[in-house]
């Protein structure tokens, strides 16, 4: 007589040994949750019996589960929607999809349609095909063929040398179960219903499977002459008439049970056998699916598959040397797919939008998913007081990213601008990096992206036109005809738009009814008087076109005479691309634009604003893409944020706010974890500042900080042997000519010298206690005696430290150090105490707050205004503007407003010619030199090497 495998037996002790497994798991991470999501569509008794017992037995296990109940009706669609956000769902580790599904749904469409990192019921084409291999890895196995072999396994049935006989062939049970005991080294014989003289298989069976959905299909006397000590296991579950049951019915198997029972050693019995264990295999499979996903942000080896994975997959740098031609290192590399970048991101796919193969968007509710995450370290790259030798800013941000992610295995993002292309064709070239630490593909990089910058231009042009389209209707119609043809009835009604309202609650009027306005009311509100001689608003083209500076508009007959004086900037000059870069959401992009004062009522004196235009939302409608941010890559392909480029000259000259807020949050860690596992976990977000720390890192802490609400933990301040040396006093540098053997040749005396300059922007950022990490980016000429001066100086001066990087020569391995020691700056040091270096509520005005940046930043004695800027500061004082952050629009090649003043000049008197105002923005920006706008473009010029080869790629960049 057979032993009865007793199913609900082992089920019970799986539960009870998976709920004893996440007691323990959370005693180390208390926020350990496994979850099953569970889809039901309709009300068939037989589904609803199962998701009863498998919510059951989920609570038995300790296991949370998230039941969704849809409707028969239903769409398929709407059902895939389901699937999608479960699938995004970082609380959810597995989904199950319980079939049938009604006959209007694709099951295999929706099945498939789980990840396979959570199909726990092992049903999607991914795991049924790695099964299916001879050396396959799924990530699940099908929770039934499991369960048949966890039963094998725990009455100790040898399965490896034996005979087993697999009766049925469906997807679910027979062929998986076929080749898990062939992987276990058994020899399978798989049979179905029309195989002929079935019989005569179980003769010589060590394992008899059966899983045909006949009811007692397999005879018992069918083993009578077998001899083997057979195992019987019996996935059928039929029912029979039965005149003697209360229901008329009983449950039966695909074997016929009492008979076979007499001649096989074990057999399962039906119900009670295999059906347990499907459901315990379930809840198993979901523990397995939390394991992995709490291994991978715990990086504690739950799951040894995934223990001591790379974040950033990719192939090692091929160092090449003499290292070639930027241009020739970012075409030989091929990128990974942007979509793969997405995902060693931890951006979901329904977070994602790729444009091609190597770039995307990433949405902003990527924010609303990460909320509660901590943020990762904040690190700030800046750089001494830029020269014409180039001290390799971008180059060490990519480089200090590269080393971080793909050697350290930190997570990582690079945020940096997006280039403009006007120096791209110009002279100066691109701004992905160089060398072997660059952003990848190249052209892809300094040529649109993904259009931010043309969606700028278009915004910043249509506010252009609606203010002269403006002024020319206002000239020449009386108040009652601009006043019906700004608020026309359409299909017998009058309304006013969003943007009216608006003015309407400016001017104190509290009317929603266009036809309740008076003469008065009318006039005031229909006429904006904009003085032409005030407008500050200029049409933007992202090209360097210097004869664009000054231009006529309106000089066609048909604008009546109406002719102004204007002319054109750059478009990364445009306040929108300041706004885009400083703004927080979509909203506050929506009310900054209402806010852009583009010119005076003459009438009144008070600011006209894009608002008071009616502008302002079709403006946020032309930039809703453009604000999220772009993903690109490096060489060694960690992830790169692209996004913004405000003009560094008179802006703040960063990466935008947005970009900096979601990738702290993607390299953040749980509020929960201990100090330990924050401290391995945390991730990093190397950002920099345009020019140096004392233009541009002054900015970006007391402007672009303001605005995010975020410090940065480390200050990085990038410094050259040769660019310390030529402001040591060393001889001009002239484009074209041979470089001076002082910079070639060790020369400690000048290096000394120059190291003051360093010494300055050192303290400069110590003002704001800030810890400073100095990197000194290595040239073939240094020598190891220079290295040394340098760090001395460094110390001497206040930084943490100062190390050797050379990331240009040899990618992120060259940045090693340098990543090391921004990690120790990291721990060890505090931005607690961090201050700006002046505050906007204690009553400081316009011109104190100028003195302040001139004589602590700049070392200036004092500041002197024009006639023009003291008028300026009064009117914007007068208009309730003086409570903005300042931006000081000055040359960058010296701390001074002079740049033949090399070093570190004092005592000078630092003249202020004019003031101008950027309020949707929110800052003043005060010009102490002549600032052009728009550059012009060199006799030789970048775009002269552009072409596009017979393959459609572009060459000649640099």
């Amino acid at each position: 007589m057979a032993q009865i495998i007793d199913g609900k037996e082992c089920a019970l002790s799986i539960r009870n040994e998976i709920a004893s497994e996440i007691d323990s798991l959370k005693q180390s991470m208390p926020d350990f949750k496994p979850s099953l999501a569970i889809i039901q569509v309709g009300t068939r008794p037989d589904s609803s019996t199962y998701v009863r017992m498998k919510r059951n037995a989920a609570k038995d296990a300790q296991i949370n589960v998230q039941f969704i109940h849809l409707d028969k009706d239903v769409t398929e669609s709407q059902l895939l929607k389901h699937v999608s956000e479960l699938n995004q769902a970082e609380s959810i580790h597995g989904i199950i999809i319980q079939l049938p599904l009604p006959p209007h749904i694709n099951e295999d469409k929706v099945t498939s349609a789980v990840l396979p990192e959570k199909d726990v019921d092992g049903f999607g084409p991914f795991n049924v095909g790695e099964l299916a291999k001879r050396h396959g890895n799924p990530t699940f196995l099908p929770c039934t063929p499991k369960g048949i072999i966890e039963l094998l396994n725990r009455y100790k049935v040898q399965i490896e040398g034996t005979r087993s006989v697999v009766v049925g062939r469906s997807d679910i049970v027979g062929s998986p179960v076929a080749a898990l005991l062939t992987h276990l080294n058994s020899t399978v014989t798989l049979v179905h219903s029309k195989t002929p003289n079935i019989e005569t298989y179980f003769k010589d069976a060590d394992i008899v499977v059966v899983a045909i959905g006949q009811p007692e299909f397999i005879k018992g006397e069918w083993f009578k002459d077998n001899k083997r000590g057979c195992t019987v296991v019996d996935v059928g579950t039929n029912y029979v008439e039965d005149a003697t049951k209360k229901s008329g019915f009983r449950c039966v198997g695909d074997v016929e049970f009492e008979v076979a029972k007499q001649y096989v050693k074990l057999i399962t019995p039906v119900p009670g056998g295999v059906g347990p264990m499907t459901v315990a295999m379930l809840m198993q499979n979901t523990l397995i699916a939390a394991k992995r996903y709490y291994s991978d942000i715990y990086d504690i080896g739950l799951d040894s598959a995934n223990s001591n994975k790379p974040l950033y997959a990719n192939e090692p740098l091929k160092l090449l040397k003499p290292v070639p031609s930027d241009f020739e290192i970012s075409r030989a590399r091929i990128p990974k797919e942007i979509t793969q970048i997405a995902k060693e991101s931890g951006i979901h796919d329904s977070e994602f939008e790729p444009y091609g193969s190597v770039k995307g968007k990433v949405d902003l509710k990527i924010l609303d998913r990460l909320k509660d995450r901590e943020n990762g370290k904040y690190i700030l790259v800046t750089g001494i007081t830029p020269t014409p030798l180039g001290e390799g800013k971008s180059t060490t941000t990519i480089g200090l990213a590269q080393a971080l992610g793909a050697h350290l295995n930190k997570t990582v993002f690079a945020n940096v601008r997006q280039p403009s292309m006007g120096p791209t064709f110009g002279i100066k070239g691109g701004a992905a990096g160089g060398g072997y630490s660059q952003v990848i593909p190249m052209d892809e990089f300094n040529l649109h992206v993904t259009g931010d910058i043309h969606a700028i231009s278009m915004a910043n042009n249509l506010l252009a036109a609606a203010i002269d389209t403006r002024m020319f209707h206002e000239s020449t119609q009386k108040d009652g005809p601009l006043y019906k043809r700004l608020v026309p009835t359409k299909k017998g009604q009058r309304k006013f738009t969003k943007s009216m309202i608006r003015r309407l609650s400016k001017l104190g009027i509290n009317k929603t009814n266009p036809d309740d306005l008076t003469e008065d009311e009318i006039h005031r509100f229909a006429r904006l008087n904009i003085d032409p001689d005030s407008i500050s608003w200029r049409r933007v083209v992202d090209c360097n076109d210097r004869f664009l500076r000054g231009i006529t508009v309106g000089e066609a007959p048909t604008e009546r005479g109406f002719t102004r004086k204007t002319g054109f900037d750059i478009s990364v000059a445009s306040e929108c691309m300041a706004i885009l870069a400083l703004c927080n959401s979509l909203e506050d992009l929506r009310e900054r634009l209402g806010r852009i004062v583009i010119g005076t009522n003459k009438e009144t004196g008070e600011p006209v604003t894009c608002e008071d235009i009616g502008c302002a939302g079709a403006m946020t409608a032309l930039l809703k893409d453009a604000i999220k941010p772009n993903i690109m890559q490096t060489l060694e392909g960690t992830p790169v944020f692209v996004h913004a480029g405000p003009f560094a000259n008179i802006s703040i000259g960063a990466s935008s706010v947005l970009a900096d807020k979601i990738a702290l949050k993607l390299a953040g860690v749980n509020p929960k974890w201990t100090p330990e596992m924050k401290a391995n976990k945390v991730g990093y977000v190397i950002t920099e500042a345009g020019f140096d720390f004392t233009m541009g890192g002054e900015r970006f802490i007391n402007i672009k900080c303001r605005s995010s609400g975020l410090t940065p933990d480390v200050v990085v301040i990038v410094a050259t042997v040769r660019a310390l040396k030529v402001h040591g006093g060393g001889p001009e540098v002239k484009a074209g000519s041979p470089l001076p053997t002082e910079y070639l040749n060790e020369n400690l005396e000048l290096l000394e010298a120059g190291c003051a300059n360093l010494a300055k922007h050192i303290a400069n950022a110590r003002q704001y206690n800030l810890p400073v990490v100095v990197a000194i980016n290595k040239m073939s000429s240094d020598t190891d005696r220079e290295h040394e001066i340098i760090k001395e100086q460094s110390l001497k001066a206040g930084a943490v430290d100062a190390i050797v990087s050379n990331h240009w020569e040899e990618g992120g391995l060259g940045a090693v150090d340098l990543a090391h020691g921004i990690i120790k700056a990291t721990q060890d040091c505090s931005n607690d105490q961090f201050k700006f270096l002046y505050e906007l509520d204690t009553g400081l005005s316009i011109e104190d707050k100028l003195t302040k940046i001139a004589q602590d930043m700049y070392g200036a004695k004092d500041i002197e205004l024009s006639e023009i800027a003291q008028k300026k500061i009064d009117l914007y004082t007068s208009q309730g503007f003086g409570n903005l952050p300042i931006c000081i629009a000055k040359t960058q090649y010296s701390l001074s407003h002079d740049p033949a003043l090399k070093g570190v000049p004092n005592g000078f008197t630092f003249p202020i010619r004019d003031v101008r105002i950027a309020s949707g923005a929110q800052y003043l920006y005060a010009l102490a030199a002549e600032i052009q706008t728009i550059p012009g473009l060199p006799t030789h010029c970048g775009f002269m090497n552009i072409e596009v080869n017979e393959d459609g790629e572009i060459e000649g960049m640099f």
